[in-house]
């Protein structure tokens, strides 16, 4: 176990948890004794038995939007047990977690040893890009056992300091360049440790409402609960939010806040300060990281939920819903959300609301991509009757619309949009551009065939068949204009072509998931 020395750095959650408030001006009570929208913090130094009582002299914090049951009773002892599988650990983490939702843990940087660290790097995917150091995953494990023991080491020293991350940038659907932080092997170990500790301490608290970046969980299930939402409930508005620029505004002190709701432990607090503060390079030239956190870095996903869970999840389950007079759901993927609301004075409340409450933790709405449209059975019976088209909107990559069952039963349909179905031929076209002469045409097949079938496990929904029947064309296509042009000599013609297909056949398009077929017993 590491000595818990003094620590005077961002890493010190007693720097952030004295004297402050998060969303102090939803403190009313409700009946009953329990306070609604107050979750009562303790300060970190603070020691109770596993069971026992707090001292009611100890300060105490507010964090708006959780519930009294969440109350603070005491903090676990240290979970670590010598000898003891690093999966068993976690899990029993997550039955502490789970039991008691207001425990506060100790000793966790103590997990973090070498067979941990070990079993992590064999996570670790081996082709994907290196650091700013250049060590690729196979080059850092021909020496694993002597570079986890130096490397643990420096924890326990608390001489480990986190590498800058090499930042690249990849295309967006609007013209622009999204940024990825690519941490080095070694910082990615560590990060890979740290997130399976935070998920198994969070994952109880988590709400309904959250599907990113959660065992059992995904962008198909946030699918469904949208249209769960808008077919079977009093649904007739949507807010379609942005929130701009997450992952490269996180404020850092309201990050550390928000950890130290149910994590105590100072020196695990502390590496992740220094993974927020590592600074990237771009370009050769290093930059410091006042705030945000890289996106594209393993620890970066379960931050992001975390944050909004206190920021965004729990002010809408706890505040807005018993603001409102009508019905409302939230439906968040990560930074993407949507909140559906029965009137449109409730959707026009939370929208003044909600840039008020992500002003507060340093975030803002992208007014550009936040809107409140009119969606659901009445507003397209609203819209056939003015003779109009309903309205649209995008979520995780799919366009929603209007639409009718067989029986003529209002539903939701689903389509690839049109944004992100150019954005895929256009990278589809790139890839076969490049590796034509690149790679021999047995593999440009293999890997094609991959790619057609990562598209189809995705786009392949009920109802968006035309879609990933036209992507198979497109890419058939773009595959006929490239592999003629590995030479000056002409390839194939159509007929030729597609007699090759027919003997190297590629997947066909198949709708891999289909909400509204029973699942087997």
């Amino acid at each position: 176990m590491m000595s818990q020395g003094n620590i005077g750095n961002l890493g010190d959650p007693r720097r952030f948890l004295q004297g402050s408030e998060i969303g102090s001006d939803n403190s009313a009570k409700s009946g009953g004794g329990r306070t609604d929208g107050v979750l009562e913090v303790g300060t970190v130094n603070s020691r109770g038995n596993v069971l026992g009582n707090r001292n009611e002299s100890q300060k105490e914090e507010t964090l708006e939007g959780t519930d009294g049951d969440t109350q603070r009773n005491g903090e676990t002892p240290a979970i670590h047990r010598d000898g003891e599988p690093a999966v068993t650990q976690l899990e029993r983490i997550t039955k502490v977690a789970r039991e008691n939702l207001g425990y506060r843990f100790m000793s966790l940087a103590s997990l973090l040893d070498e067979e941990y660290l070990a079993h992590c790097f064999r996570e670790l995917k081996k082709n994907k890009a290196s650091g700013a150091d250049g060590v690729g995953v196979e080059e850092y494990g021909t020496k694993l056992a002597e570079n986890l023991q130096r490397l643990v080491g420096r924890m326990k020293r608390m001489q480990y300091r986190p590498q800058a991350v090499r930042r690249v940038y990849i295309p967006k659907e609007n013209g622009m360049k999204r940024p990825l932080g690519i941490p080095s092997v070694e910082d990615k170990i560590v990060q890979l440790g740290m997130t399976k500790i935070l998920e198994a301490i969070f994952e109880p608290n988590f709400l309904e409402a959250s599907y990113g970046y959660r065992r059992g969980r995904g962008c198909h299930k946030a699918l469904d609960a949208v249209s769960k939402a808008i077919v079977a409930k009093p649904v007739s508005y949507i807010v379609d939010a942005d929130i701009k620029g997450f992952f490269d505004t996180v404020d850092h002190k309201w990050m550390m806040k928000c950890l130290g709701q149910r994590v105590a432990d100072r020196n695990f607090l502390r590496l992740i300060a220094r993974f927020l503060k590592s600074g990237i390079i771009e370009e050769g030239k290093y930059y410091d990281t006042e705030q945000g956190t890289p996106q594209g870095g393993i620890l970066s996903p379960i931050l992001s939920n975390i944050y909004l869970h206190y920021v965004l999840d729990l002010w809408i389950e706890r505040k807005m819903k018993k603001e409102c007079s009508g019905y409302l759901e939230e439906v968040r993927y990560c930074d993407d959300f949507l909140i559906c609301v029965q009137k449109k004075t409730d959707g026009e409340r939370i929208m003044t609301a909600l840039r008020e409450r992500l002003a507060k933790f340093g975030l803002s709405l992208s007014e550009e991509k936040s809107r409140l449209i009119g969606f659901g059975r009445y507003a397209a019976e609203n819209a056939k009757r003015r003779g109009e088209k309903p309205v649209t909107f995008d979520f995780l990559g799919f366009t929603h619309y209007c639409d009718k069952t067989r029986r003529g039963c209002f539903k939701v349909g689903r389509r690839t949009s049109r944004k992100k179905y150019r954005m895929k031929i256009v990278a589809m076209n790139h890839w076969l551009r490049t590796v034509r002469n690149a790679l021999s045409l047995q593999e440009i097949w293999k890997q094609l065939r991959v790619k057609l079938i990562g598209h189809y496990r995705y786009y392949g929904v009920s109802g968006n068949y035309a879609r990933i029947a036209s992507y198979y064309r497109d890419t058939m296509a773009c595959a006929f204009k490239w592999l003629n042009r590995r030479s000056q000599k002409r390839s194939f013609n159509w007929e030729q072509f597609w007699k090759y297909v027919k003997c190297y056949p590629v997947p066909k398009p198949r709708i891999y998931y289909n909400p509204y077929r029973p699942t087997a017993a």
